[in-house]
């Protein structure tokens, strides 16, 4: 259970938190090896790079050279992990992650940075918000999205040591710390329960759990609605079990993420709903639209996935008659 101050939270960035890890293990595995498009600045990875450089690989801008060069070096016993910006990754990169990683089941570890709309000024044509249904629809990709830096180190430290493709996404700014570092464990393909709560379930993934978290707190105590709020670290495999017992408690869902609600979250939740325990659903996200430039905050806001937003939604449909 989260017991952070939610109002003043201490903030870091995961794509920070992720270069402190990437070299920390450099130290103590040779086999990990760093592949970036050019963008070593910006995704932190140079910070393994200065302490390994011989271990480190700047592939240009050449996101289909970065993912295929991981995979040769993957076969020869290295661990890689790629990065660059979501957009490129995923879209760029989507041919050789599907046909040359995922088809053979290559040991390759994506971890792009700068994903949705907390990218910010950069505008549509840099803010991945489809990158999550490129990944999960691949057969054998697990697909890993971070809340915040505790999370981040966690799952850093376990792809490294366990086999198999993964996309790990992580966003460019500073993000509230949402876990208790001295506490933390990572539990590999499950729905982490941040928050208890009878009344509604909100599901939020990445950085949207903490608006998720700071929308449940105001509405029990303006409300006193009691929210359940679930934190899908694991967007695949999905923990089924997890979200219907929270669903069959509540009765009603939020789903909410940076990221189209078509194959993102929502149409996880959706899916699995559908198959096993059929409840209605309200999903929060980029609503078959582009982003935009601006703050992340004010994106935020425009597209309702902040924690007004979510407040708002949840207050509405509990309300008599709704």
């Amino acid at each position: 259970m989260t017991t952070i101050n939610l109002e003043k939270p201490e903030k870091k960035a995961l794509r920070n938190q992720f270069g402190d890890t990437l070299a920390e293990l450099g130290a103590t595995n040779p086999n990990i090896v760093v592949l970036d498009a050019d963008l070593a600045c910006s995704t932190q990875t140079g910070r393994f790079a200065a302490k390994f450089p011989e271990r480190f690989f700047n592939q240009g801008i050449s996101e289909q050279d970065l993912i295929n060069t991981a995979a040769g070096l993957a076969t020869t016993g290295k661990i890689p992990f790629c990065s660059t910006f979501a957009m490129f990754a995923a879209g760029k990169g989507w041919d050789q992650i599907r046909n040359t990683v995922c088809y053979s089941n290559i040991n390759v570890k994506i971890a792009p940075t700068h994903s949705g709309l907390s990218l910010g000024e950069d505008g549509a044509s840099h803010q991945s918000i489809e990158d999550i249904a490129l990944m999960r629809v691949i057969p054998g990709m697990t697909v890993i999205v971070p809340s915040d830096s505790v999370e981040t180190d966690r799952v850093i430290r376990w792809a490294a040591e366990t086999y198999g493709p993964m996309y790990i996404r992580l966003v460019r700014p500073n993000c509230p710390v949402i876990h208790d570092d001295a506490t933390y464990e990572l539990q590999p393909g499950k729905i982490r329960v941040e928050r208890e709560g009878g009344d509604i379930t909100i599901i939020g993934t990445g950085e949207t759990v903490y608006h998720a978290l700071l929308a449940a707190e105001r509405l029990e105590k303006d409300h006193g609605i009691r929210a359940e709020v679930l934190n899908a670290v694991f967007i695949k495999p999905f923990d089924a079990e997890t979200l219907i017992a929270s669903v069959k408690k509540t009765g009603k869902a939020i789903t909410v993420e940076s990221h189209q609600v078509i194959g993102g979250l929502g149409g996880v939740v959706c899916e699995t709903l559908c198959d096993t325990f059929p409840a209605p659903v309200r999903r929060l996200g980029t609503q078959d639209r582009f982003g935009q430039s601006g703050t992340g905050d004010a994106l935020f806001a425009e597209y309702g996935i902040d924690w007004q937003a979510i407040y708002n939604e949840a207050l509405n449909w509990l309300k008599p008659g709704k």
